[in-house]
């Protein structure tokens, strides 16, 4: 276990940062402390701009000269992620740290705009795009920044991995609201997918650490959404809020570790803070995570064929 803690970030000038959801909860609070130490700039991705201007001006007003922008997108729409991507291509020269944070848990049934499972759709699709547009210039940065390149990608996954079914993830499921199933076990089959696309990205790029990252029990407007959703979530979820659940300022730091630490490994899973090994054994199933990799990047490529025509 890491020992961890906000005065151990590093110095982080010249730095570029991209943050999903970083308008409100982890997110957010990721930026803040992040802006404390002096990065180049801190891109603030939200699906609303107003939220995003709001979240950067109380960063403003706790760390004066810190320098953020929005960047409007969407997850569930792929032509929203891609105008999102195409943004930062256009706005900046390199890419230091992506950091996938945003996503939703436990939504009642649904497809997301280009007909995934909304889940899955938001929280492993609209990244994957997102990670695979923006790819040539973390790659362009890792170079650049030779010897001692230090270009990450933290993705936020969930010890709900674990709620997946046995077979981990069914493919002829991925392109429908899949009612049958309970929404839980859906949340745990998109952050398992989040895990083994983590480890992918590690596999096939050397020059970047790829880490996937489970904040723990943290009290943030995920849980928010799931309490709205369902009868006996707004029941249950603040009692566990109240006996186990953490504030963002301390949930944030599994997080920050992963895009910080120099005890990172590229490649794993880990939980508060810094502590691997507890992915279930589906996390290690080096066949699934292929077999999601070339799904992935041909559902990708099919989406993109589709918008160019």
């Amino acid at each position: 276990m890491s020992s961890f803690s906000l005065e151990a970030i590093p110095d982080l000038s010249g730095q570029v940062i991209f943050i999903t959801g970083g308008n409100a909860g982890l997110g957010k609070e990721a930026a803040l402390q992040l802006a404390k130490h002096n990065p180049s700039r801190i891109l603030i991705g939200s699906r609303s701009e107003e939220k995003a201007r709001t979240a950067i001006a109380e960063i403003v007003e706790a760390v004066p000269g810190a320098h953020l922008t929005p960047v409007l997108m969407d997850l569930a729409s792929l032509s929203s992620v891609k105008e999102a991507a195409n943004k930062v291509l256009a706005t900046t020269s390199r890419l230091d740290v992506l950091m996938n944070n945003a996503g939703i848990m436990a939504v009642p049934p649904a497809t997301t705009v280009d007909g995934y499972e909304i889940q899955f759709g938001t929280n492993h699709m609209g990244h994957a795009l997102l990670t695979k547009l923006l790819l040539p210039l973390l790659l362009k940065t890792a170079e650049q920044a030779q010897p001692g390149a230090d270009v990450r990608i933290v993705t936020l996954t969930s010890h709900s991995h674990t709620r997946a079914p046995k077979n981990g993830i069914d493919f002829s499921r991925l392109r429908s609201a899949d009612s049958e199933r309970l929404p839980l076990t859906k949340y745990g089959v998109s952050k398992l997918a989040n895990i083994l696309h983590a480890k992918q990205l590690a596999k096939r790029y050397p020059t970047i650490q790829t880490v996937a990252i489970h904040p723990g029990i943290v009290n943030t407007n995920l849980s928010t959404t799931m309490r709205k959703s369902f009868r006996l979530a707004r029941v249950l979820m603040p009692i566990v809020s109240y006996f186990s659940a953490v504030g963002s300022e301390k949930g944030v730091l599994n997080q920050l570790w992963g895009a910080t630490s120099a005890e990172v490994e590229s490649g794993q899973y880990y939980e508060p803070v810094g502590v691997g090994g507890n992915g279930s054994p589906l996390t290690e199933d080096v066949e699934l995570a292929e077999k999601l990799w070339a799904w992935t990047e041909e559902e990708l490529a099919s989406w993109e064929k589709q918008a160019e025509l």
